[in-house]
């Protein structure tokens, strides 16, 4: 029971089913007036950058030595959750600065929260500047865990009741997490250590979740490395998607399982509702409004899905899923088409890279979608997240 939690809680937090978890209002995360302080950019000649096309998080404004970064409420477009200061480390920090909040870049130092910003540190070759992690038994990128085995890189325990004592001895200079609604940083609030709050998963866009490493790219000085790298996901998955917009057949697709009474699936305005109908697919549960995790009962699924031609599942274990424990599970997951005519994929979570490939590089899991929905436009893919149930 303990596992199938943990990953329900990874599922929602991570985006990839959707969410709705609201981030902290931007009052609640910080007491700046943001709103006052448009006068000092009207006043500035400051240029807005315009290569943010998809994401719909944050916005960079560059003048000179500072760069400003304002991530957005995402519950209220109009308003920001927080706004950051980048100024680099060899430069004195400007005078009449607006509110929000200081950072030297590159960082230094850091504490990384979640296996999918850890990821992005180290695909742009920043890992040395990582101090801590959290939750580190959950993490499976291999240069991560070698580092944690070795103890080059702490694990500072659970993100919700972090070790503070040791984060404070590894001289810990920024925290990178992700904000939620009436969430707390606990004891790391009365400490002097900024939280740089990525809400990413927050993302409905594909792409537009993506986007964030230009955001880490800015923090770690990377800036042209983490542009090179979305311009490249960016090309790939547009020419992918394009594979599918003409497809005669769409197959009718269902997703995941049942988990105590409810069975969560994914809203028709989502994250993976989005890359489902750029793989085209016929998702079955798109009428649903919203881009949260919906839970539905067993037999509003079965009267929606019971003649599904493809089943879809992310589950977590030590064992992979088998038809045999699919049923054993829940006998009546048998009466679906696609368990009958042995037609389910399925990922396990516990030794892919799923988690940490995908949210930065969604071409990835498109490449593999269309494979299996479409095998002739893909008839050299090699598997990597699903496969095939076995019996």
């Amino acid at each position: 029971m303990k596992r199938i939690l943990i990953f329900l809680f990874l599922v929602i937090c991570l985006g990839l089913v959707g969410c709705d978890l609201k981030p902290r209002s931007s009052s609640e995360s910080n007491d700046c007036p943001y709103e006052k302080d448009s006068s000092f950019f009207k006043n500035h000649d400051f240029s807005i950058e315009n290569d943010i096309r998809y994401a719909t998080g944050f916005s960079v404004i560059k003048r000179d030595g500072l760069v400003c970064v304002e991530v957005k409420d995402p519950w209220n477009k109009e308003q920001l959750l927080q706004r950051y200061l980048l100024v680099s480390r060899d430069k004195p920090i400007p005078t009449g600065l607006p509110s929000g909040t200081v950072i030297r870049v590159p960082l230094r130092k850091m504490v990384v929260y979640s296996a999918v910003h850890a990821a992005m540190f180290d695909t742009l070759g920043a890992l040395d500047e990582i101090a801590g992690v959290c939750e580190g038994r959950y993490i499976k990128s291999p240069n991560i865990k070698t580092r944690i085995k070795n103890g080059s890189l702490q694990d500072l325990g659970n993100s919700t009741s972090p070790n503070i004592e040791k984060m404070i001895a590894l001289g810990t200079e920024v925290i990178i997490a992700s904000p939620f609604e009436h969430g707390s940083y606990g004891a790391v609030e009365k400490t002097a250590i900024p939280v740089i709050e990525c809400a990413d998963y927050m993302e409905t866009n594909p792409l537009g979740r993506a986007e964030w490493i230009k955001f880490i790219g800015l923090l770690t000085g990377e800036v042209d490395r983490a542009d090179s790298l979305f311009k490249s996901t960016e090309s790939n998955y547009l020419r992918l998607k394009g594979l599918t917009e003409n497809v005669a057949y769409r197959p009718k697709l269902m997703t995941e399982m049942k988990y105590g009474n409810s069975w969560y699936v994914s809203g028709g305005e989502s994250y993976m509702a989005h890359l489902y109908k750029d793989s085209g697919a016929d998702y079955l549960f798109d009428y649903l409004s919203g881009a949260g995790g919906i839970p539905l009962s067993f037999e509003t699924v079965l009267q929606k899905a019971i003649h599904a031609d493809l089943w879809m599942i992310l589950y977590n274990r030590e064992d992979e899923m088998t038809y045999s424990a699919l049923q054993s599970d829940f006998s009546s997951n048998s009466r679906f088409d696609p368990f009958l005519h042995r037609r389910i994929f399925g990922c396990n979570v516990n030794y892919s890279l799923y988690y940490e490939e995908v949210p930065m590089q969604p071409d990835l899991l498109l490449s593999e979608l269309i494979a299996i929905f479409h095998p002739t436009l893909q008839p050299d893919h090699k598997l990597q997240y699903f496969k095939p149930l076995k019996e």
